[in-house]
């Protein structure tokens, strides 16, 4: 199972958000065959085994092995992911991106766009992938938001002079710094 499945695709997205067949995929976390799925929903197995068979064709379940029972093969499935992302190339982008200070919401969201594409199309077969994820809370207070993005600016500024050389492995570094919730805003 593969960690995250990066759904490019408009036939993939059709398939996926649908209700049942989101119930469907939930169910198969771990493998199981379509009557098994079918009692914990509270459905028939041919109804169950509909979704699955579109799930498995658009890639998003996979047959992981068949067992005979009472005369018949049943497959046993499981979810090829344990997470599914929606590419913004479904979609589309609708008009120009028109956000160009970084000190805006439309930047940060072009930006987290950006970082989706580049985390879905790494490597994941590479057996090391040296990455980094951090995520904390800071409280700063209305008059001193000004001081702490120029603090923020100037740290990430230093890193990249550091290590902004042309030699070695090229890394992208990507900061959000967003309001968690702002009273009164």
């Amino acid at each position: 199972m593969r960690d995250v499945i990066f759904l490019d695709q408009v036939e993939q997205a059709e398939t996926l958000l649908k209700p049942q067949r989101i119930d469907v995929l939930r169910q198969l976390a771990e493998p199981r065959s379509c009557t098994e799925v079918a009692k914990v929903l509270d459905q028939t197995p041919q109804r169950v085994y509909y979704h699955v068979k579109r799930l498995v064709e658009a890639g998003l379940v996979t047959q992981v092995s068949e067992r005979r029972v009472r005369g018949i093969n049943e497959g046993v499935y499981q979810a090829s992911a344990r997470s599914y992302w929606f590419s913004p190339g479904v979609v589309g982008r609708i008009g120009l991106r028109r956000h160009t200070d970084e000190l805006s919401l439309g930047y940060l969201l072009d930006l987290m766009e950006e970082v989706q594409a580049d985390v879905a199309a790494l490597d994941r077969t590479r057996p090391e992938l040296p990455s980094i994820g951090v995520s904390g809370e800071i409280r700063v207070p209305p008059e001193r938001r000004a001081d702490f993005i120029a603090d923020l600016r100037t740290a990430l500024q230093d890193l990249f002079t550091r290590y902004g050389g042309a030699e070695g492995d090229a890394f992208k570094l990507a900061v959000a710094c967003y309001p968690k919730d702002i009273p009164g805003a």
